[in-house]
């Protein structure tokens, strides 16, 4: 869905060969003003300040992916609505 856009992807991380760590995504929340939470076709948005950890991560306890940084929008987990908006 990436490539239909023409986004520029800066970096690209396996979820499973390099998983994030807690201060990965607590990088993330840091740089981001407002976090998308997508598990289906349900979506939640966030203000970063509040955002638990546990929020973010799935049944198995890993976060969900794909986790995405575009401007100062979080997205964690698949939604495509979402993704579009980005």
């Amino acid at each position: 869905m990436l490539d239909e856009t023409g986004a520029t992807i800066a970096a690209e991380r396996s979820a499973t060969k390099a998983p994030l760590t807690d201060d990965d995504v607590r990088a993330l929340l840091a740089s981001a003003e407002r976090v998308v939470i997508a598990k289906g076709r349900s979506r939640r948005d966030l203000d970063p300040a509040e955002t638990e950890l546990d929020a973010l991560k799935g049944p198995t306890g890993k976060y969900r992916a794909p986790i995405l940084l575009a401007g100062s929008t979080l997205l964690v987990g698949f939604n495509a609505e979402a993704l579009a908006e980005l």
